[in-house]
């Protein structure tokens, strides 16, 4: 199967090994996770991506905790398990905690629900909230 095998460090080319020290030191770990590893079949989509993710994922206007969240809350709508276990355990780190899970995930359940509402109704936008 195309795509679907992956890529260990001792099997790597030197630019995949130097994108995948960068993670390890990045995260501060010993491991690469295989998300890193099936995407490294393409280098330059390896490298593309983990600069993205370590750009935008650093610290910024957002707490690490609250990009985690909205991290988890788009991996459930799109239904990526592997995304959801990551970046849960993520937050976790981060200082998330199991009842702030449960209401985040409520949160997305309702936001779903009432998003496929507006959309099936066409309901135009209030003026009060245009920009």
């Amino acid at each position: 199967m195309l795509g679907s095998r992956a890529i260990e460090y001792a099997n790597a080319s030197a630019d995949t090994r130097a994108v995948f020290d960068d993670i390890k030191a990045t995260r501060n770990t010993d491991e690469v996770t295989n998300f890193w590893k099936y995407i490294a079949g393409d280098e330059k989509t390896l490298r593309r991506t983990w600069e993205s993710v370590k750009e935008v994922m650093s610290p910024g206007a957002l707490d690490p905790l609250v990009k985690e969240l909205v991290y988890i809350a788009v991996s459930v709508t799109n239904n990526c398990g592997y995304c959801i276990a990551s970046h849960r355990a993520s937050a976790l780190k981060a200082g998330m905690t199991e009842p702030q899970f449960n209401e985040l995930l409520a949160v997305v359940g309702m936001a779903n629900e009432t998003n496929r509402l507006a959309i099936g109704h066409r309901i135009p936008i209030d003026r009060q909230f245009e920009d």
